[in-house]
């Protein structure tokens, strides 16, 4: 920040009021507009996008409906009792058929008043009976019948599945129809009668269904291999030929939506895709830009033509004053002349003419004087200087518990002497910290210090367990990591128990990690704190005056970023443990690799 300023200092007013411009203005407004545009532009995208995917899920629920509409007409007339008997029956006379034909078939074939009915183009019985006539709505099965391509695809079997094919024997439309056809074996013939029943679909309503005025690009509708069985897009024959739509060369600007028939009886792996163009669905978006780009030239030009005129106002004047500065610098002590103005400038003007009236008066009189005021400031500030030097460091608190220690044991106080000397250590250990980061052994060394102080405090209220393997004490850890969790659990744990408490310190070799565990059966902690604790994970400003368990969050994060691993686990009343895991580090000792060898 200092060479920023630095170098501000010698840039020209004129350069810096562009800078601010740039800076304050242009940026800005290019950047806000930018956004806004960039966040206009997703939303109008989105948008647009959810529309298509409502109006292809429409087009998908509409479909089935019509394709709900012949299932369900195919299932009564699969499971009409009288139908099945009309034709089984052998006919001696024709005329007695027709007037079976008039009695009901005439009925079921052509009843026009049933809601389902709208969506069916025909109906067509096709039976083996040679005593029913072929007409109205029946046919033959003949060679010719047998030899079409939707007879091929039915199930022999008892109560086969209906099918839902397009079919090629229909005459009068651009694409062949969609037909439902199954086999009518509800019931069990006598007379080994063959009966398949086959509706079809009307193409009108299937185009109108598809030719959704939301959707300005093509509509395929896909079977579950893969192939189109209807497409709006007049290009694409599929009338004469199975079409994979994975073969179609679609434009390389075309956007795909995609939904699925999925657990639905017969259309079960169907699909329908839109291929729309990325110019249709973004065509919003541009009218968005336009806009913004507008809204951009008007938020400039008036700024700009503001910003001008006002550095043009505060340049020439500064410009002024620099040029008579430079004059008292060459001795000629020469006012500025013109308007006064009551601005920051016009104050500068002023105060600038009556220092140049005093500058000659004060250059003899008072320079000298001031010089030696000056150096009696500087000599003053070398005296308090040389006085911090002089202030009490902190080996002077070292020396004087070592001191204390010494007449304690001159006076065979041991237990005084050793805890003096354990809080010495602690103390010294505490405040040089050019080694980061300690052995284990060194670690421990500190963690008995601490407790035989606290015990030397507390007294029996207070017991403790450290265990650690002998092999691990080379491992390293960030210095008074360990010592910091025993003092939580001693000081918040143990210490507000009247009746205190037990402390476990054990640490682990596991996997190449290195695990601390520090065990409490102290108050314990609410659920909230736990949280509290876990939450500065998470977070990523600097240390500031953290203390306790959360500065050693934070070191851990410093030493290891996320390759370490904390767990809390407390309960008002049932104390609380603490694990962490971190990677295995160990220290180089020769010794030991001169014994391996």
């Amino acid at each position: 920040m200092k060479m920023l300023r630095t170098t501000l200092d010698h840039v020209r007013l004129r350069d810096k009021m562009l800078l601010l411009y740039f800076l304050c203005v242009f940026t800005p407004v290019v950047l806000t507009n930018l956004i806004f545009y960039h966040v206009t532009s997703q939303n109008v995208k989105e948008q647009r996008m959810q529309d298509i995917s409502r109006a292809l899920e429409q087009i998908k629920i509409e479909f089935y409906r019509e394709f709900e509409d012949a299932m369900e007409i195919s299932s009564i007339f699969y499971t009409d009792h009288q139908l099945n008997e009309v034709l089984e029956e052998t006919y001696p006379h024709p005329a007695d058929y027709i007037a079976a034909y008039d009695s009901y078939l005439r009925h079921i074939l052509n009843n026009t008043y049933s809601p389902a009915y709208h969506s069916v183009g025909g109906i067509t019985i096709y039976t083996n009976n040679s005593t029913l006539l072929n007409s109205g709505g029946i046919s033959f099965i003949d060679e010719g019948v047998r030899s079409l391509p939707w007879y091929t695809k039915i199930s022999p079997g008892r109560q086969s599945k209906p099918i839902f094919v397009r079919t090629d024997d229909s005459t009068g439309e651009q694409m062949y129809p969609f037909s439902l056809i199954r086999r009518m074996n509800y019931f069990y013939s006598q007379n080994g009668r063959e009966k398949i029943l086959k509706i079809e679909l009307r193409m009108s309503s299937i185009r109108e269904i598809f030719n959704n005025l939301n959707l300005q690009g093509s509509l395929f509708l896909l079977n579950e291999r893969g192939g189109i069985e209807y497409t709006t897009d007049p290009k694409v024959d599929i009338n004469h030929k199975h079409v994979a739509y994975n073969t179609l060369k679609l434009p390389e600007d075309t956007m795909e939506f995609k939904t699925n028939y999925v657990l639905t009886s017969n259309l079960n792996g169907w699909s329908i895709v839109a291929a729309v163009s990325r110019d249709a669905v973004l065509y919003e978006m541009q009218e968005s830009r336009n806009f913004v780009l507008l809204l951009t030239c008007v938020n400039m030009l008036l700024p700009t033509l503001i910003i001008i005129w006002i550095t043009r106002s505060l340049n020439v004047r500064i410009h002024r004053i620099l040029k008579h500065m430079k004059k008292v610098k060459n001795q000629h002590f020469e006012l500025i002349r013109g308007t006064e103005s009551r601005d920051e400038i016009g104050q500068l003007t002023g105060e600038f003419n009556r220092m140049t009236l005093k500058i000659k008066r004060l250059i003899n009189d008072v320079y000298m004087a001031d010089i030696q005021r000056k150096n009696l400031e500087i000599q003053r500030r070398h005296a308090q200087l040389n006085a911090l030097h002089s202030q009490i460091n902190p080996h002077f608190l070292f020396n004087a518990l070592e001191t204390i220690r010494m007449r304690s044991l001159m006076k065979h106080e041991d237990e005084t002497a050793r805890i003096i000397h354990n809080m010495a250590r602690i103390f010294r250990n505490s405040l040089v910290w050019n080694k980061d980061r300690v052995t284990l052994r060194e670690e421990l060394e500190l963690i008995r210090c601490f407790l035989e102080i606290q015990q030397y405090r507390f007294g029996e209220r207070i017991q403790y367990e450290v265990q650690a393997r002998s092999e691990d004490l080379d491992n390293l850890l960030p210095k008074m990591v360990a010592l910091t969790l025993v003092e939580n659990a001693s000081i918040h744990g143990i210490e507000p128990l009247k009746h205190g408490g037990r402390i476990e310190i054990h640490f682990e070799h596991e996997e190449g990690q290195l695990i601390l565990t520090v065990r409490d059966d102290g108050v314990g902690m609410s659920a909230e704190q736990v949280q509290r604790l876990y939450g500065y994970m998470q977070r990523q400003e600097e240390m500031g005056e953290r203390i306790g368990l959360q500065n050693v969050i934070y070191r851990l994060k410093l030493y290891y970023g996320s390759h370490f691993e904390l767990a809390i686990r407390s309960a008002p009343g049932e104390g609380t443990e603490i694990r962490i895991r971190i990677p295995v580090d160990r220290v180089w000792n020769p010794q030991k690799c001169k014994k391996a060898k």
